[in-house]
């Protein structure tokens, strides 16, 4: 994989990588600022996982997302030390089990990303799983911690 960034002015630069797509950053004003990215990665690397994995398991998903909150150092260079991921499935009689499977096979065998970062500093995981109702909203079906993944190799 091969990735660059081209500067535009101030703080703002233009990514791209092998796959030709574009992505703004720089500060504020001018994009997303590269911690963020570490987290929509993590996020989008195990969303696309668990999504595939329930489709498999024809899961009747209606809407799916996954949140990062990533704590950082408060001293620079300001790294994450710890983050949790919150997987949200709403659909019609979702089991459970397979949310969880889900979870799991992403965490422990597929996201790279979170292989990565887990070597770093601990990911703790959960769900909530809501019904559809359709036209009026959803319902709470369940919502918990499904585990800490173990923490960080000692360098």
């Amino acid at each position: 994989m091969d990735a660059k960034v081209t500067w535009q002015e101030g703080l703002s630069f233009t990514g791209t990588s092998d796959t030709g797509f574009e992505l703004k950053l720089g500060d504020k004003e001018a994009g997303f600022r590269p911690m963020q990215l570490f987290a929509i990665a993590l996020a989008g690397c195990t969303a696309m996982d668990v999504i595939s994995i329930l489709e498999k398991k024809r899961e009747q998903v209606t809407k799916f997302e996954v949140k990062v909150h990533a704590e950082r150092a408060t001293k620079h260079p300001k790294v994450f030390t710890s983050a949790r991921i919150e997987y949200i499935v709403s659909g019609y009689d979702i089991a459970e089990i397979a949310v969880l499977r889900s979870i799991e096979l992403s965490a422990t065998r597929y996201c790279p990303a979170h292989a990565m970062f887990v070597q770093v500093f601990p990911i703790e995981l959960g769900y909530s799983i809501y019904e559809d109702q359709g036209e009026s909203g959803r319902k709470l079906v369940k919502s918990e911690t499904c585990s800490h993944n173990r923490e960080p190799a000692s360098g």
